[in-house]
């Protein structure tokens, strides 16, 4: 029978140990929502539903609309001088709120929820890992990535497109309100010079990013949780580990999607000229 022999050390690729461990953890990450996929076609258990929809959906308002509002206001702040430079300070308006619907509400408000939310399940579900509440589920027969993870991914994927919403309409709201009340613009030409800058595409945009976002939050945070380390320390570093992961993977999905969907615009309407008018 023949043997195979080792591959000499000079030929073997050498490889960094972050690199590898960093391979490791998106293959796990990815076996994770696989699994995570796979039970969400399946009812979840009685009463898990609600209260993870009411931890993340209504006691995030608060805080998304305050993001929302100073948005808007830092916005009008920072753009008002270039603009009444130029003698457009009445058409203020159609930047500050295309600005925030397409870009800066969906993103600052879904960094702000991972920071909140995120983290929030993280340290819950690594609390459950390290008292043993998750094997203990194992052992009574319920799934855990079922019972635990389909609620929390569901509440932030359907969830957290809602919350936009409201941060999208504060930061609108700031920014007439800097502009009007601070700078007295004509309320009346700052909003007819505003009609026409945002398009039902631009609304659209602004709701399909948050969903991948949710979804992205949800999944991350889970599998932090999952795979927390024992002891307090183990519990804060999932949940700091959660945010860092899903503040990174907001701004590449938010690179990626904005690439798509510019791409799938000019192949829908492609002599419907620039977005923004």
């Amino acid at each position: 029978m023949a043997t195979v022999s080792p591959v000499p050390a000079e030929r073997r690729l050498p490889l960094p140990r972050w690199l590898i461990n960093l391979l490791g953890d998106l293959g796990d990450l990815t076996v994770f929502g696989g699994r995570v996929f796979a039970w969400v076609m399946h009812r979840p258990g009685r009463g898990t539903l609600l209260p993870v929809f009411y931890a993340v959906g209504v006691r995030s308002i608060p805080v998304v609309a305050v993001t929302g509002l100073f948005i808007g206001m830092v916005l009008a702040v920072q753009s008002y001088d270039q603009f009444a430079a130029m003698g457009l300070q009445t058409r203020l308006g159609g930047v500050i709120n295309i600005s925030v619907i397409r870009e800066l509400g969906p993103v600052l408000a879904a960094t702000m929820l991972a920071g909140r939310v995120g983290s929030s399940i993280a340290a819950e579900l690594a609390t459950m890992r390290i008292t043993e509440q998750i094997d203990a589920l194992s052992c009574l027969g319920t799934n855990p990535i079922h019972y635990l993870a389909v609620p929390r991914f569901l509440a932030c994927a359907m969830l957290i497109p809602l919350l936009t919403i409201v941060a999208n309409f504060m930061g609108v709201m700031g920014g007439s309100v800097i502009c009007v009340w601070v700078y007295h613009i004509d309320a009346h030409y700052y909003w007819t010079n505003s009609e026409g800058y945002i398009r039902l595409w631009d609304i659209t945009t602004g709701l399909i990013k948050p969903t991948f976002f949710g979804a992205t939050i949800g999944i991350i945070s889970c599998f932090r949780g999952f795979n927390s380390r024992a002891g307090a320390e183990g519990v804060g570093r999932a949940a700091t580990e959660a945010f860092v992961t899903a503040f990174v993977a907001i701004l590449v999905l938010d690179f990626l999607l904005a690439m798509f969907l510019n791409q799938l615009y000019d192949v829908i309407w492609p002599s419907a000229g620039p977005k923004m008018f």
